[in-house]
Formats: C-alpha cells, structure tokens, sequence
C-alpha cells in the first residue's frame, strides 16, 4: 500500500479551506453599518456583532479605532475598516477586547481590512491598534505650524539685525 497518500492528504484537507477564504460578511450575517465622522468625511463601517454598539471613535494619540457595546454575547466580532481610515505594515494590527489582547483573522480586500475575533459576554471596549490613523495632520495643524515657523525665522532674523546694528553703531 502506499503510505504516501496519508501524508499528502491531511495536507490538502487543511490547507483546501486557508485558500477558500473570502474577503466580505457572510451573506447570513447581515451586517449593520457607522457612519464615522470625522471633519467633513464620512467612513461607513460594516460591522456584525451579537451587541449594540453604542459608539465609534479614532483616537489620535494611541493611534486607534474604538467601539463601545453595549449589551454582549459571546459571538464573533466582524468589522471591516477602510485602509484610510487606520492602517498598520505588514497588517500587523494589535485587537484589545476590554484591555485584553485576542487573536484575530484578518483578510484585505479593495474595500479595506476585514477583521474577525471573539468577543466575549459583557465585553464594553473594542481597541484596534495600527500604526497610523485619520487624520495624522489636519489641515489647521499644519497651518499652524508654517505660522510657528514663519514666526520664529522672522524673530531670529529681526534679533540678528539688531545685533547688526549694535556693532555698526547706528
């Protein structure tokens, strides 16, 4: 007999459903749609859960989206999430359910990333981590900014003349 084919065949049984993954909800999930606003943009995000999500925000400063609930089963979190909104290299995301990191699956697709993970009964706080998020720079910042520069060149160089001035003796 030939003992290669019981090799071979846990390879193909297991690696047959890797490839059959797919990049969007399942159609019996029937996903519910945030609108997130941020300035005069909005990014609908598509989401499923067995919880109400009362919330949705992008926080700067850790460079996260968050998602409050409400009301949680035990049951899969499925979001998907424009690239423009948070991004991360390489996809290397970090997902805190309530302070608590969880594992992830997480497919791409031209519509952006479609996250999946467990949410536990109760959970309150959904965390997702990248690298970069919406607005980096708004546009009053920079303005600020180039003022800031602006100023400080214009400072230095009225500074500079008047010491100019000392050493001519005008």
């Amino acid at each position: 007999m030939k003992y290669w084919v019981f090799f071979f065949l846990p390879i193909l049984i297991f690696t047959i459903p890797v490839f059959a993954q797919t990049s969007t909800f399942d159609e019996s999930d029937n996903p519910s749609q945030y609108i997130l606003k941020i300035d005069d943009h909005q990014y609908p995000i598509s989401y499923v859960v067995n919880a109400d999500v009362i919330a949705m925000a992008i926080d700067p400063e850790s460079k996260s989206l968050l998602v409050g609930l409400e009301n949680t089963q035990d049951s899969k979190f499925s979001i998907e999430i424009n690239p423009e909104l948070i991004s991360a290299p390489n996809n290397e995301f970090v997902i805190l359910v309530d302070g608590q990191d969880v594992d992830y699956q997480i497919t791409t697709n031209t519509d952006g990333y479609l996250f999946s993970f467990f949410v536990p009964t109760g959970s309150e706080e959904v965390e997702i981590i990248g690298t970069s998020v919406i607005p980096e720079f708004a546009e009053l910042s920079m303005l600020i900014m180039g003022l800031s520069f602006i100023g400080i060149i214009g400072i230095q160089k009225r500074h500079d003349m008047a010491r100019l001035l000392k050493k001519i003796k005008f």
